[in-house]
C-alpha cells in the first residue's frame, strides 16, 4: 500500500487548480496527526503549498516549472470553503474599471469572514474583513461599482460616477438601486440620483 504523503499526493492530483486541501477532509486517509504530519512534509518538500493555517494546495506543474495556481482560481475556491463573500478591495476595481492608474502594492480582498493573510507563491494576500454594503453583489460590475466608489470616497464619489455611467449598462444600474438601501447615504444619494436620470 502506498504511504500516506503518496496517497496525498494522488488524491491532489485529482483536484482542479486551486481547489483547497484540508486535513478534515483526508482523514478517510489516516488519523489527523499523521495527515497533518503528512501535509506538513508535502508542503515542506515543495509537492503542496501551504496557503494558511490548515490549507494547502497543489502547486501548478508548467513547462517553467512548479508554480502556485492562479489567484483568479484560489479565491472562489477558498470562498466555497470558508463559505464567505470574498472580493477585489475597492482599490483594486478602482483599477479594472479605470478610475485610477495606481495598482494596489499588496493583493487585498474583502471578505465577509475575519481578516487574515494567505501566502500564495510566497507573496502575502490579504484577507480584510469589511462590512455587509461593501460586500454587495459579488463578481458583478455592480458590485464592483460599489467598491470602487467607496475607495474613492464621499468627495470623488459624484465625479467617479460620471465617469462610469456611461458603461453602465440598464442591467447593472437594476442592481445598483436595488442595493442601494444597506448603502451609506453619500454613496445611495448620487446613485440614486443616475437611476432618476436614467
Amino acid at each position: 500500500m502506498p504511504s500516506l504523503p503518496r496517497q496525498i499526493q494522488d488524491y491532489a492530483a485529482t483536484l482542479p487548480e486551486g481547489a483547497p486541501l484540508c486535513p478534515s477532509a483526508l482523514l478517510h486517509l489516516g488519523t489527523r496527526a499523521a495527515v497533518d504530519q503528512a501535509l506538513s512534509r508535502l508542503a515542506r518538500r515543495g509537492r503542496l503549498m501551504r496557503i494558511c493555517q490548515g490549507v494547502y494546495m497543489r502547486p501548478i506543474e508548467t513547462r517553467f516549472g512548479k508554480c502556485s495556481p492562479a489567484i483568479e482560481k484560489v479565491i472562489p475556491s477558498l470562498s466555497e470553503l470558508w463559505g464567505e463573500v470574498i472580493v477585489p478591495c475597492g482599490g483594486g476595481a478602482a483599477n479594472v474599471l479605470g478610475l485610477t492608474t495606481q495598482v494596489p502594492v499588496q493583493l487585498v480582498y474583502l471578505t465577509s469572514g475575519p481578516s487574515r493573510k494567505l501566502w500564495i507563491d510566497g507573496q502575502p494576500v490579504v484577507l480584510r474583513h469589511a462590512p455587509r454594503w461593501q460586500l454587495v453583489a459579488p463578481n458583478r460590475l455592480a458590485g464592483n461599482i460599489v467598491r470602487a466608489l467607496a475607495w474613492l470616497g464621499p468627495l470623488e464619489v459624484q465625479d467617479g460616477l460620471e465617469s462610469l455611467a456611461p458603461r453602465i449598462s440598464s442591467e447593472d444600474l437594476a442592481e445598483l438601486a436595488s442595493v442601494r438601501a444597506v448603502l451609506p447615504f453619500w454613496l445611495a444619494e448620487p446613485i440614486s440620483r443616475l437611476v432618476a436620470h436614467a
